[in-house]
């Protein structure tokens, strides 16, 4: 009689207490919950709100069509102010506390890498950080996801033939001081190598930086036609507002972390000419695709705002994770989900992203970039894929 009870409670417990224990964090019966570093308050507020409410808008779309295998998708957004103090307090929050599956979508280096101690060894993802740094997919772990191509590849790939169409000739650099501009400048050095070509010069700036006279003077007196930047929206217009008032005029060329419509909206005339590298096109409300002129205006009614180019960023992230987390199946656990995300192939969307994939053994969706240029205020892509 006593194995009996004995029996029964120790079956109780593999059934209530062992499936709660079995259970992957941020799983539930009716939810999936995960979450995200935003920065709300601090240089990339900007970017970071756009990002939130793309994010926003394609996970109302999900539950409102019934969410993830009957699931509604829940998302947790801490700010960080892009501050990697701040990014390890919220990480710890979203991870610890909120119990989330995936961090997704937490914009800049700094917050990320920051944050990959707190997620890694309590097995949650991090998903399509927004950031073109090779440390999001590299070293291998198999919670990494990522799906902008590097600065370094999207600089070295891309400068070379700039240069030679343009007959540039003496290429120069303005770095921030950090990884982002390490990655830039490491993208310039190797790529004009291949041409036979140095950088001439390079000066850098601290992130924040709001004063750029010194560095553009330095520039200026070393004769550069050209100036590589690895530099962020307010620092890019801040740069170029600064080159123009000491009628310096270089080609200005930057990568990804250079391309917003927030440059153009906020720089003015100071910053026609820019070229960067990008992938997605800016949803202009009047773009001449119909489906994306019908996204802009849902999207504008929704936020009373117009779309900007994070707000596909942040939109599309989320729409790759749930078809990831649908292919996974309704018994969804952080293996299943990694097994579906390593075998299907994410097609080219209406915002003009390239064939997306990932493997076990590469983590990085995209390794391609093309060129888009500032004119007459607005963004238009010059150039194919490379």
């Amino acid at each position: 009689m006593k194995y009996s009870v004995l029996a029964m409670a120790t079956a109780a417990y593999f059934v209530t207490g062992g499936v709660a224990l079995a259970q992957t964090q941020g799983v539930t019966k009716d939810e999936v919950v995960i979450g995200s570093l935003a920065d709300l308050s601090g240089p990339l507020s900007g970017p970071g709100k756009q990002i939130r409410n793309g994010m926003l808008l394609r996970m109302e779309e999900v539950n409102e069509g019934g969410g993830i295998h009957g699931r509604k998708l829940v998302i947790k957004f801490e700010d960080t102010a892009y501050d990697p103090r701040k990014a390890v307090l919220g990480a710890q929050k979203l991870v610890n506390s909120d119990k989330v599956f995936a961090i997704a979508g937490s914009p800049g280096t700094v917050v990320n890498t920051a944050a990959f101690p707190v997620m890694f060894p309590k097995n949650v993802i991090s998903f399509m950080p927004i950031t073109g740094a090779r440390e999001m997919y590299e070293p291998a772990n198999k919670l990494k996801f990522a799906f902008i191509s590097t600065y370094y590849d999207q600089v070295k790939l891309s400068l070379p033939d700039f240069v030679k169409e343009k007959n540039l000739k003496r290429v120069c650099a303005l770095v921030q001081d950090d990884d982002l501009g390490l990655e830039v400048r490491r993208g310039a050095t190797d790529g004009l190598a291949t041409i036979g070509m140095k950088l001439e010069e390079t000066t850098t700036y601290k992130r924040g930086a709001t004063e750029f006279t010194t560095q553009m003077q330095r520039l200026a007196s070393s004769k550069c036609d050209t100036v590589v930047l690895g530099a962020i929206i307010r620092e890019t217009i801040g740069a170029m507002a600064a080159a123009s008032r000491l009628s310096f005029n270089p080609v200005f060329f930057g990568s990804t972390a250079s391309y917003s419509e927030l440059i153009p909206k906020l720089g003015g005339n100071a910053v026609n000419g820019l070229y960067a590298t990008m992938t997605v096109e800016v949803p202009y409300l009047d773009a001449p695709s119909a489906p994306v002129k019908a996204w802009a205006e849902k999207y504008k009614t929704r936020f009373n705002e117009d779309p900007g180019l994070y707000s596909v960023y942040g939109y599309e992230l989320l729409d790759i994770f749930v078809e990831g987390a649908k292919k996974a199946g309704a018994d969804l656990t952080t293996d299943s989900f990694i097994a579906a995300m390593e075998s299907f192939k994410r097609e080219p969307d209406m915002f003009g992203s390239p064939v997306m994939t990932w493997s076990s053994e590469m983590r990085l969706g995209n390794a391609k970039a093309r060129l888009s240029q500032i004119q007459d205020g607005r963004w238009k892509v010059v150039s194919d894929y490379k």
